[in-house]
Order: structure tokens, then sequence, then C-alpha cells
């Protein structure tokens, strides 16, 4: 037994020296303290990455299909009332969401008495012998599904009793407040905030702005906030509190938006679709008030075939030892050798100094 210890000393790689022979310096002792306090420093630093996650980034191309597109949108409109603002979405699929705001509907100025029904006419926009428009914003709904524009509402019963044209006009200066979201076709296509009533003419999408008798909408707005998908840790949606005045007549406002999938797992694994963009803008406008373009906010969205994926991780332990080993070793090593660099060059200094050779 006594051989095998004897062998397992001879492989020992620490030989001890006799502390007898030990020379301890000042300048050792200063080394010794700043690179403890080095150590002690970079070895919280190593903690603090071990304990917390870590987020680790990849581009993969993204292969996702039959799948649908949330925008959430929160804009006002300070000079642009409500009863005018219309939100419309489209797509290159042919898909089309048309006026989305939900508005309360008007009743019929008229009286009614006990027992007695009204069935306003829709005039000429019917659909069937049925049907009632009872209200101005029936008969414009019914135009526009028919693909009509109302070009004097004076001359509708339901827009005459209920004001439509002064209550436009009272409503001059008020501004607008929208906000909700739309569920769209994950394809490129567009949303946009224009005044009058939208409708499908020839295949060309129109707005009916004859009803207000105006030359010029002012599309000064402001977005809140804009996102495409659920919000994650760390995103950034480069429109979120932008502003913007309209100096000229009319005009159209228009936003080009590059959409990147993103997919986003926190620690305990939950996933987070969702997406990120960038954006340029344009305003097409016209000095002389003419309107020739729809005046409206404008956002027309590509999807990139790029998925971002964000994960988060922990540090391995294994790493983090490996680590923590290189960090004692590594201060161990260069003070070491700090050290017996100044204790030599102090003994070679000190050696001349005897022999009378320093001047």
């Amino acid at each position: 037994m006594e051989g095998v210890f004897a062998k397992l000393r001879n492989l020992d790689a620490y030989p001890k020296v006799n502390e007898d022979f030990y020379s301890k310096t000042l300048s050792g002792g200063l080394i010794t303290i700043v690179s403890s306090i080095i150590m002690f420093l970079l070895f919280i630093s190593e903690l603090r990455l071990y304990l917390h996650s870590v987020t680790e980034t990849k581009l993969v191309v993204d292969t996702s299909r039959a799948e649908t597109l949330r925008i959430n949108f929160d804009v006002t409109f300070p000079a642009l009332a409500c009863s005018m603002l219309s939100v419309d979405a489209m797509d290159i699929s042919g898909e089309e969401h048309l006026d989305v705001i939900e508005k309360p509907l008007q009743k019929h100025g008229g009286r009614l008495e006990q027992n007695e029904t009204y069935c306003g006419s829709c005039y000429g926009a019917e659909t069937s012998d049925e049907q009632c428009c009872n209200s101005c914003e029936d008969v414009r709904e019914a135009y526009r599904k028919k693909g009509w524009g109302l070009s004097n509402p004076d001359v509708i019963d339901q827009c005459k009793r209920e004001g439509f044209l002064q209550r436009i006009k009272d409503e001059d200066g008020e501004g607008c407040n929208v906000y909700g979201f739309l569920e769209v076709n994950k394809v490129a296509g567009n949303f946009h905030f224009a005044p009058g009533k939208s409708f499908q003419q020839s295949n060309v999408h129109v707005h009916d702005l004859l009803p207000f008798q105006k030359d010029s909408f002012n599309i000064s707005h402001k977005i809140h906030s804009l996102a495409f998908g659920e919000r994650f840790p760390g995103v950034v949606n480069p429109l979120d509190g932008v502003e913007w005045m309209q100096w000229t007549p009319t005009g159209m406002y228009q936003y080009f938006l590059k959409v990147v999938p993103t997919v986003y797992t926190d620690i305990n694994g939950h996933v987070i679709h969702s997406n990120q963009f960038s954006v340029t803008e344009y305003f097409k406008g016209d000095a002389t008030g003419r309107i020739q373009s729809l005046p409206g906010v404008f956002f027309f969205y590509d999807l990139s075939p790029i998925k971002v994926t964000f994960t988060e991780l922990h540090v391995p332990f294994l790493h983090f030892l490996t680590n923590v080993c290189a960090i004692v070793g590594g201060i161990f090593t260069v003070s070491g050798i700090l050290d017996a660099f100044i204790y030599h060059s102090e003994r070679a200094i000190k050696k001349k100094m005897d022999l009378g050779k320093l001047t």
C-alpha cells in the first residue's frame, strides 16, 4: 500500500516548497491585492451572465403558409371628423375590407306614431323589393354596394331629415382617433385612412367625396402605435409616436413598410409569433388645392421571405465553469509573470547598487 502512495506522490504536478524558502515582497503583496480584485469582479460578471438568459438570433427562410396577419393601429387625425373617415384594407389576393370603422347608424328624422312602420327608399340602389333604407347611412351603404357615388345628399329624404350637410359643417375642425386591429391575409397589400365612402367602380377603388362638398382635406395625423402582430421583448416599432402636419391644401401621405416575420421564444418555452418592420415615407401633395389623387394616409406593406427567430437561453454550467477557470488561471499566470519581472528587476538593480556600478 505504501508503494501505491509513493507512486501517486511521484505524479504530483504541483510540488510544494518549504515556507522557509519563501521570499515575500511588497510588490508581490500589491500585485496579489490588485489581481484578486480583478479576479473577483470578472467572476461576478460571469456569474451574472450565467444567472440571466441570453438571446440567440437566427435567420431562416419563412415557409409558413395559410396564415393571417394582424395589424394593430392607433391613429389620431386632429382635423378630420370621424363621420368623414373610412378605413379600408386590400391585398394582392383580391380580398378587400371596406369601411371597417364601426359607426352608430343615424335614425331617420321622421317621428313614428304608435304601431306605425317606416320603410325609406334606397333611391334605386335596392337589391330587393323588401329592402328599406331608413337612414342616410343606409342609403350611402346601398349606393356603395352598387358602386355608385352620392353626389347631392339634399335630394335624399333621409339625409335631408338628418341634416347631413349641416352636420358635416358643424363637425368642421373636429378630430378623430381611430384604434383597433385588422386581420388580413399574410400577403402584400395596403390599408389606408381616407375621407369618403369607399366602393369598387370598374375594378377601381374609389372614395365618394362629393357629399362633403369640400375642396381640401387636412390629413395631418399622429401615429400613437402601429404594430404587425403581438409585441415581444425588445421590439422597436419605428412609427410609434410619429406625427406629421400637412401644410398644403390637399395631398396623399404614403408609408412603405417592409414586414419581417419574427418568432420569439422566451426562457420558459412560450412562443410569440409576431413581426418587425422598416419604413420609408413619401408625400404626394398639390399646392394648387385641386384634388388630383385620393387624400388620405396609406400604408403599403410587403413581407420579407426571411424570418428572424429570437430564442432565450441559459449559459450552460460547463461553459460557466470553463470561463471561471480561464479567469482564475489567466489572472494568476499574468500576475505571476508580472511579479517575477518586478522581483528580478529589483534584485538586479540592488546588485548593481551594491557593486557601485549604478550611476
